[in-house]
């Protein structure tokens, strides 16, 4: 399994970026071995990250030049003030099993029971 993190600024977003924004969700989710997507903000807003899962290199290679991908790419100066990304392989996730995870939960931890 591997996450791909963009994390991003915004500056100018405009009716083209959000068509084009629910296009590209729409093609990732079709594409075979999309595994699902989170978003975070930080606390102050400025920063955000879209979180996607895949299941494997073929995966995200078949999204990341997928024609509507590589369109936004090309105009991505017109929205966003800077952008990082991260690809990393997902070695291991757990926890106790309470929130609703895409990442396998591989150890499950018990919760101490409350007095």
């Amino acid at each position: 399994m591997l996450s791909a993190s963009f994390i991003f600024t915004e500056t100018d977003l405009d009716e083209e970026f959000f068509r084009l924004d629910g296009l590209i969700a729409e093609a990732a989710e079709a594409t075979p071995g999309f595994l699902g997507k989170e978003n975070w903000v930080t606390p102050d807003g400025a920063k955000k990250n879209s979180i996607y899962y895949w299941q494997d290199q073929a995966a995200l290679r078949a999204f990341s030049t997928h024609p509507l991908h590589l369109q936004a790419k090309k105009q991505y100066q017109k929205w966003y003030g800077g952008f990082h990304v991260v690809i990393s392989e997902v070695v291991k996730s757990y926890g106790d099993g309470v929130l609703s995870q895409v990442t396998p939960n591989n150890r499950p931890v018990k919760r101490p029971k409350t007095p």
